[in-house]
């Protein structure tokens, strides 16, 4: 059918909703948001490329009650208010897409899926072929021979085969189907624990809604009382699901019913180029004025003049920009099953000759050093892969190829350093393969890492990126294994849903690739990131892990032992002070002793209204009574003995005799990298217990344990970003930077500061990097926050380029959203302009820091990278098995012990340069506790 006999209606309410959450806080001139705009002209001028046409509307709700209000008072009541700064967008929104050449429709009383259900109806009946662009599932009852719904976020079309496959009824028993199990976003009741699946059934086995609700003395269980007791609520709800198709939009629509009014007008190039003038969007202009041939006068030159908020920069643009590109409609999607050494010649081959592939595994477990392979997929395109089933052990599952045979055929290529390959979590699979005693080389890009590079604030997963860069939605793990109790292993899953779950994975991996690749080259800071830190860390890091760590596990249950003494001997302390037995870990009970028995004041309340007995409360109460003083430590010595003597040794792999920690690379939006399973990075080492925990990680035989730690980093860091002269003299010339503040702050020579002052001024320097107040600083010092304020003043008087440069970097972060490390790393701050008081404050805290414990992170990394080249290049024996904070801890053999103690703090030392000296401290022992 022609273009100009399809008439193509889009959803314009979902579109900008889609378009303010997926994008960064974006300002245009004099700092008005300008983020969901930037969003919709990028999706308005695809869909116009994407589905031609030659009638269309973009239809948004009017503003005001519906019709539906008055049926129902309830309608919509928990919906949260627009957000303020998606209102101030909604006029410019409109007036764009008019420039785009797009009809605007809004009806006051009705809302836009009403108005689109009529234009389809009125549209279908005159001959076109009908086209509605929206992800709202209500709109799936329009479907029928003439009427089509496309999700250009999920790259889904719905036609009438394709409802019946998505919700288990055809489209006309779409408005039964949504009675029955409602609508929580309209807050329209269904039938209670009524979901998909069983509306589907009832629907199927009775015919219709009407149907169901004649059978309903019939149907068994709790779905079927809960049934009958929503009867009289039912026809209320079909009513309020029913997409209207009769309104009357003579006021509305020029010539109604005819759609003359509704054809697509050309782009209004002019308006649009003072549009994107006014609104800052220098990207799009430029690109309208290539396509027009005309050159900017301002080319090169600020869209805005002084005073401006903020502008966003063409890469910023451009990364907001690919966040809303849509895919093409016809992706190919296809995902061949292997299981002839034939066609699995025939793939190598494909992959041999490819300039890229993703490469994805399936397994049997999540632990990264136990996991086995059940399947292997791999894709050279978007839309085409292959899966290579080699363990799915299901009763009735088909032949599949014996994995070593498989293994041993694609170990050339897995381990081809010039084959490059692209993966999610490169980390896993490499661990995965390396389980099966193959080495993979080779891996020049990972779709987690560049993520994490380019928005290191938002989700990571590839059903995040796919859906956020792609707008393609792929099965997911519990749609495929299920979840909770009924989860079943990856090997049980059918051959065919496990070659679709696993080419999905890696097709849209490479997918992801090709678009924030290019957003990454465009950005030298960005790149240096991803290809000098963050992707040789990953192999450094599968590497630090396979090492693991040795553990003293009868060491450890020696310490479990003294520390259930010690704890009980707690117990009965609290119990004669509380003067009477009662649950130490109970929330319930400590309150009830502390504030009802004892009578101690309430400091601050729950949620529920009930005294709180959090830390923060237990630590103000223990200045002053014991008893909240035995419980905080009843608390550290339980947390203690739970998380790690107790549970250390459970987790000595039985293959190694080791604990195998996982260090996950892309959490922390500072870049700092995260221990887990077991956390190696959290124990506690303020106490003598926590110390002692240290003592149980040993070297074995023959060897010490190394432990190289950075010296005062974020205070050297802070001198070197600041430029103070006080603090870059005192670390050039090597003295007590904390003696020497003293000496600043109090206005004494150094030789006189006392330890307490000295203590102070620790606190001082500390505290203001984490941008700390006069109210921290007094509760951390102890005194009024009147003396605090004093202190803070008297430090900014003598550090003036420490103050200037907080100023300076709270300002400049408010203007761009977010703030960077040294060496480029980008941190987003989305409170800084858009939070309320209490969370801008906290987003000014973190602007001043971040930079630091940024740079601090891209330092212990680039120190990795440094040492383990050396280890490499000059075949050492030692070897890298932890990392915690600003530490590195090695195992090495006594005949590398001379060496490692020199060459491991030159090499931290020299990874930057700086305006003062960096210094890594290296200390030796039988075990941690020793060497730190």
């Amino acid at each position: 059918m022609s273009e100009d006999k399809t008439l193509l209606l889009v959803d314009g309410s979902s579109y900008l909703y889609r378009a303010y959450h997926a994008l960064p806080d974006l300002r245009g001139p004099g700092g008005v948001p300008t983020g969901a705009v930037h969003g919709m002209v990028a999706m308005m001028k695809r869909l116009r490329e994407q589905v031609p046409s030659g009638h269309a509307v973009c239809v948004f709700d009017a503003p005001g009650k519906t019709f539906r209000d008055e049926w129902y008072p309830q309608y919509k009541a928990h919906r949260a208010p627009m957000p303020d700064d998606l209102r101030k967008q909604i006029e410019p929104i409109h007036e764009v897409v008019k420039l785009l050449g797009w009809p605007v429709l809004m009806v006051p009383g009705i809302e836009a899926d009403d108005a689109i259900g009529t234009l389809a109806c009125i549209g279908a009946q005159s001959g076109h072929r009908v086209v509605v662009s929206t992800g709202d599932k209500d709109l799936a009852q329009l479907v029928n021979e003439r009427v089509t719904l496309i999700n250009t976020m999920s790259n889904e079309t719905l036609d009438i085969e394709g409802v019946k496959a998505k919700f288990g009824v055809p489209p006309d028993r779409i408005i039964d189907y949504l009675t029955l199990i409602g609508d929580a976003v309209d807050n329209v009741p269904g039938v209670e624990k009524v979901g998909p699946k069983t509306a589907a059934k009832w629907i199927a086995d009775h015919g219709s809604l009407d149907g169901v609700i004649a059978a309903a003395a019939s149907i068994k269980g709790v779905a079927g009382e809960n049934l009958r007791k929503a009867l009289d609520w039912l026809p209320q709800g079909r009513r309020l699901i029913t997409v209207v198709t009769d309104c009357d939009l003579a006021d509305h629509v020029i010539g109604w019913p005819t759609l003359d009014a509704l054809e697509l007008k050309p782009v209004d190039n002019d308006g649009l180029l003072g549009f994107y003038e006014r609104f800052g969007f220098k990207a799009f202009r430029k690109e309208l004025e290539a396509s027009l041939g005309r050159t900017s006068a301002a080319a090169g030159a600020p869209s805005v003049g002084a005073g401006a908020v903020a502008v966003p920069t063409d890469a910023s643009v451009s990364r907001a920009a690919s966040a809303l590109t849509l895919p093409p409609l016809a992706l190919a999607r296809e995902y061949e099953c292997i299981t002839s050494r034939e066609r699995l010649d025939a793939w190598l081959e494909v992959l041999r000759g490819a300039p890229l592939t993703a490469i994805d595994t399936e397994t049997d477990s999540l632990d990264p050093m136990r996991a086995r392979i059940v399947g292997i997929s791999f894709a050279t395109e978007p839309g085409r892969a292959a899966y290579v089933p080699l363990a799915h052990d299901y009763p009735g599952a088909p032949d599949q190829l014996p994995l070593d045979d498989v293994l041993a055929l694609m170990k050339p290529w897995l381990e081809d350093a010039a084959a490059a390959k692209v993966g999610q979590n490169i980390k896993y699979d490499q661990h995965v393969f390396a389980n099966h005693g193959i080495e993979v080389r080779g891996y020049t890009h990972d779709t987690l890492l560049q993520s994490y590079v380019l928005e290191a604030h938002l989700k990571h997963s590839l059903e995040s990126l796919a859906e956020r860069h792609l707008g393609r939605q792929g099965l997911s793990y519990e749609q495929v294994c299920g979840k909770g109790a009924n989860q079943i292993p990856f090997s049980q899953v059918d051959v065919a849903q496990a070659t679709t779950y696993s080419g999905e994975d890696s097709e849209m991996t490479l997918h992801v690739h090709q678009t924030l690749w290019p957003q990454i080259e465009a950005e030298p800071g960005l790149r240096g990131i991803y290809e000098r830190i963050e992707m040789p860390v990953s192999t450094i890091l599968e590497r630090v892990e396979r090492n693991g760590v040795l553990i003293d596990a009868a060491l450890l249950a020696t310490q479990s032992r003294e520390l259930a003494e010690r704890m009980l001997a707690l117990e009965r302390e609290a119990y004669e002070l509380a003067g009477q037995p009662f649950n130490l870990g109970s929330p319930k009970q400590i309150g009830e002793i502390l504030f009802g028995r004892l009578g101690l004041p309430v400091k601050k309340k729950t949620a529920s209204g009930a005294p709180s007995t959090d830390e923060d409360v237990l630590q103000e109460l223990a200045a002053d009574y014991p008893l909240p003083a035995k419980l905080l430590e009843h608390r550290s010595l339980s947390k203690l003995k739970g998380t790690y003597t107790d549970k250390l040794p459970l987790m000595v792999n039985p293959s190694t005799g080791r604990v195998h920690t996982n260090y996950a690379q892309a959490v922390a939006v500072t870049g700092r990298l995260s221990s887990n399973d077991p956390n190696l990075q959290n124990i506690p080492i303020r106490t003598p217990e926590g110390r002692r925990v240290r003592e149980a990680f040993i070297a074995p035989a023959g060897h010490k344990i190394i432990s190289a730690d950075y010296s005062q980093i974020e205070l050297r860091i802070m001198a070197h970003i600041s430029g103070d002269p006080g603090l870059t003299k005192a670390f050039a010339e090597g003295m007590d930077v904390h003696r020497a503040t003293a000496s600043e702050v109090f206005g004494i020579a150094p030789d006189t500061v006392t330890s307490e002052q000295r203590r102070y001024a620790k606190t001082i320097n500390f505290g203001l990097i984490y941008g700390m107040g006069a109210f921290g600083l007094a509760q951390s010092l102890g005194i009024d926050q009147k003396a605090a304020r004093n202190y803070i003043d008297r430090y900014f008087d003598r550090f003036a380029g420490v103050k200037r440069y907080m100023d300076e970097t709270k300002a400049r972060a408010a203007e761009l959203g977010y703030v960077e490390t040294l060496f480029g790393r980008r941190i987003y701050l989305p409170e800084i302009r858009g939070g309320n008081g209490p969370r801008r404050s906290g987003a000014e805290r973190q602007a001043i820091n971040a930079p630091m414990q940024g740079t601090a992170a891209d330092l212990i990394k680039l120190a990795m990278i440094a040492v383990q080249g050396a280890l490499d290049t000059e075949q050492r024996a030692t070897r890298m098995v932890m990392q915690v904070h600003d530490e590195l801890v090695l195992e090495v053999p006594e005949a590398e012990l001379d060496w490692a103690k020199e060459a491991v703090p030159r090499l931290m030392a020299g990874v930057a340069s700086f305006s003062v000296p960096l210094l890594a401290e290296v200390g030796v022992g039988m075990n941690w506790d020793e060497a730190h």
